[in-house]
């Protein structure tokens, strides 16, 4: 529950901290709700998109390279895993 709250926190956070610079464009969920409502380019969508993935995917191989850094990091553990039992952060 920490996580999720955290994470949704984030979201909204920064939906206003920058959404009226920028559209708030946080992710393809984002991007493509704004195309349903009316408020976004059906032509920007997948150029958003695709740059958006592409971000994900160079961010995500920058946090591995810094937690792999990290002398007790096991990444079948995950990064901020939700879970019970074996599977939970705190084992």
């Amino acid at each position: 529950l920490g996580v999720s709250l955290a994470f949704g926190l984030t979201v909204l956070t920064m939906a206003y901290a920058i959404g009226h610079i920028s559209g708030c464009h946080l992710n393809p969920a984002v991007s493509v709700g704004l195309w349903a409502g009316g408020r976004f380019p059906a032509s920007q969508v997948l150029p958003y998109i695709a740059a958006q993935v592409i971000g994900a995917v160079i961010a995500g191989g920058v946090l591995y390279l810094i937690a792999t850094g990290q002398a007790n990091f096991d990444v079948s553990r995950g990064f901020a895993s939700n879970g019970y039992g074996e599977h939970s952060p705190g084992g």
